[in-house]
């Protein structure tokens, strides 16, 4: 069956870590190598305009793709975003010149869709936001290891306040942090919110002396 050209002068690209196989058609010479640096993107620009390639299709592979997606979309190519999952049934073994020639082809023929993109300004704000929750996980599971060593030291400070990442709960960690193991002392920094006594403060931070 002829599958007639939807997408006439179309490159494909095979994004990697590394470096970018792309391809403008499907000979041998049709494919280039080139690495990830900004001069390297713009090598590769000056090549796809000298071949007068107009659209270019490429995976969205990781955060690999990002800059260089940027730097064509300057240069003024149309661009289209794949994803990965619709760009990988070729058949036999895979090679990164195979790929490229792949959605040469599939972009040639009009048989890709691209992904969503977010404007600059929604992206940067989700960048915002995953950052942020992966800031807050990072913080929970060091909570919950902070809170393993002070019981493997005796030191229970889990029942006396209602978070040892509150004021009274890092008043002390800072304490010991800085060497200080007198129980009185520690139960000392005792916050006034806190509901516990300084003697049953004292009673729960009688270490077993633990250095490990």
């Amino acid at each position: 069956m002829y599958l007639e050209i939807v997408n006439p002068n179309a490159a494909g690209i095979d994004v990697g870590s590394r470096s970018h196989f792309v391809a403008i058609g499907q000979l041998p010479a049709d494919v280039k190598e080139y690495g990830v640096y900004a001069s390297d993107h713009q090598e590769l620009i000056t090549w796809l305009k000298k071949n007068k390639v107009r659209t270019i299709a490429m995976e969205s592979t990781g955060t690999y793709w990002q800059n260089l997606y940027a730097a064509l979309q300057e240069a003024g190519f149309e661009l289209l975003l794949a994803n990965g999952k619709f760009t990988k049934n070729i058949k036999g073994k895979k090679t990164d010149v195979k790929d490229c020639q792949w959605i040469q082809k599939l972009h040639s023929l009009g048989l890709l869709s691209g992904s969503f993109l977010p404007d600059e300004t929604t992206e940067q704000l989700r960048t915002y936001c995953r950052h942020r929750n992966i800031l807050m996980e990072m913080a929970a599971s060091t909570s919950k290891k902070m809170q393993k060593y002070l019981r493997l030291m005796n030191l229970r400070l889990d029942v006396v306040v209602k978070g040892a990442c509150g004021l009274t709960g890092l008043r002390i960690i800072d304490a010991i942090c800085n060497e200080e193991e007198d129980p009185e002392k520690l139960a000392s920094f005792r916050h006034g919110n806190c509901h516990k006594s300084e003697e049953e403060i004292t009673k729960a931070l009688q270490s077993n002396g633990r250095k490990d």
